[in-house]
């Protein structure tokens, strides 16, 4: 899960009028490989002052959109290199730094780097948890959703269960949070064997997606309906969960590209039910 408050150290919340502010858009409209482009110009054309604070946010710009396009070891490696001069310029417990590290951890996890994502996650939303404000708040949501997602992925089905009831307690707005919340208890569910019940969750994160704005809908679509195929097949409805994966597959490769990791897990999926 991705967060925006890219802006400058001790400026104010006036993000359009930021040299971030195109990047942003761009991304925001699932434009990635553009976004990517404008904020690595924008990183380029401010490099020389060592302290300057765009330079650098523009990259994690650039690293999230080269996630975004299922560049994810490319990612990685931006992120690393970043870390440090986050911590530098604006502290290690600023929220650009909990913010960077969060989106570096899900990246590990993009690279079945779970158990790294697992604990980087957990160490972020603990530190997040103590701070106040919105911004704290809302990086303690996404780290949640992080940990959630290597867990299952780790198998901790249970652990992540309890994990993604505790996050979707603490954070109660019909917003882009619950719904991805929501899908980490879904696939927790599913683990489990649990299909009824994570049918409905994935029903309930398919009623908040209708009502996003279209950009938040088209990249939460795809993984919406792989949570609905893979609890209907595990009902043992394979002939209604087919159409279901093939149009996750379908909005994944439109959203993402076929090198992406929830591009590969619906195309898994699919193939799955084909050979059952």
């Amino acid at each position: 899960m991705k967060l925006f408050r890219w802006r400058g150290r001790g400026e104010a919340a006036q993000t359009m009028t930021t040299p971030l502010a195109q990047a942003m858009a761009l991304y925001q409209a699932g434009r990635y490989a553009e976004a990517e482009a404008e904020a690595r110009s924008v990183a380029a054309a401010r490099s020389r002052p060592r302290d300057d604070t765009y330079a650098p946010l523009a990259l994690g710009i650039a690293a999230l959109a080269a996630g975004a396009q299922g560049r994810h070891a490319d990612a990685v490696t931006t992120y690393d290199a970043l870390l440090p001069v986050f911590g530098r310029i604006f502290g290690a417990e600023h929220p650009q730094t909990l913010k960077l590290r969060s989106d570096r951890a899900q990246a590990l996890s993009a690279l079945a780097r779970h158990a790294e994502c697992e604990a980087e996650c957990g160490a972020v939303a603990r530190v997040a948890a103590r701070g106040t404000g919105p911004e704290m708040a809302l990086i303690t949501t996404a780290a949640r959703n992080g940990q959630i997602f290597a867990l299952t992925a780790l198998g901790r089905h249970s652990e992540a269960e309890a994990l993604a009831c505790e996050a979707l307690a603490a954070h109660r707005e019909p917003d882009r949070f619950t719904l991805v919340l929501r899908l980490g208890l879904a696939r927790s569910l599913n683990g489990q064997g649990r299909h009824e019940e994570a049918l409905a969750e994935a029903e309930r994160a398919d009623e908040l997606r209708r009502r996003l704005p279209q950009e938040q809908r088209r990249s939460e679509t795809g993984a919406v309906k792989v949570a609905m195929a893979t609890a209907l097949l595990g009902l043992g409805r394979a002939t209604e969960a087919r159409p279901l994966a093939a149009d996750a597959h379908d909005a994944c490769l439109a959203a993402f590209g076929p090198d992406h990791r929830r591009s590969a897990e619906a195309k898994a999926l699919l193939d799955r039910i084909d050979s059952a």
